[in-house]
């Protein structure tokens, strides 16, 4: 089950010029991370539709999936909590919801409902895209980062320092355009050199997500 959902809680937003050009080590990392840290103490929400590509080592054909992706930052009684929204729409209806404790995943009429603190791996899994999604992820001593440019933007290679992480999770690469307002692509590697990349588009930053979008009925 842990598979399916690697597979599934991991985001990016492509960007075609991005990907062009050759990285090189970025020169000044101080004020990279100073740049990331910023966006993402000013980032409390998140909205975009994605299309969804994992490329196989055992297929030829790419597996090509779509829908719209919500995220939110929000404090209530002194606690900080971070939610997620998957909604796929093409090319079959599935839905995954973080909200504070707990997983909900809704395939077609049928939610399941999972405790985060009961589910090592589902915790482990969540802490990390939240990381990944809002920038925090420097603060964490579970990767070993490597910071490149090119003239379009800025790569982090994200290596994994814990034994049972790389045992599912080769790396993890993240782009940021030029402005740092956001993370713009996310790249997920498995050992066996499976990727799954998900590409954004009509995405909002800081507007109004009600709560009713976490909740699965």
């Amino acid at each position: 089950m842990h598979k399916s959902i690697i597979y599934l809680l991991f985001i990016g937003i492509s960007s075609v010029g991005l990907a062009q050009g050759t990285f090189k080590p970025v020169k000044d990392t101080v004020a990279l991370k100073a740049k990331i840290d910023n966006m993402s103490k000013h980032t409390s929400s998140i909205e975009s539709d994605f299309t969804q590509v994992k490329s196989l080592s055992m297929l030829s054909e790419k597996i090509t999936s779509k829908g719209h992706f919500w995220f939110l930052y929000w404090e209530a009684n002194g606690q900080k909590n971070n939610s997620l929204r998957w909604e796929y729409s093409t090319p079959y209806q599935y839905t995954i919801v973080i909200n504070k404790d707990k997983i909900l995943i809704k395939d077609e009429s049928k939610i399941k409902k999972y405790d985060m603190n009961s589910n090592k791996v589902f915790k482990e899994i969540n802490d990390i895209m939240i990381s990944c999604v809002n920038g925090t992820v420097l603060n964490s001593n579970k990767f070993k980062i490597a910071y490149f440019e090119n003239d379009n933007g800025y790569k982090l290679e994200l290596l994994p320092n814990q034994k049972n992480m790389k045992e599912s999770l080769k790396k993890i690469n993240m782009y940021f355009d030029k402005n740092v307002s956001s993370v713009i692509k996310l790249e997920m590697q498995e050992p066996g050199d499976d990727i799954t990349t998900i590409d954004f588009s009509n995405k909002k930053l800081n507007a109004p997500i009600a709560a009713e979008k976490f909740t699965l009925k």
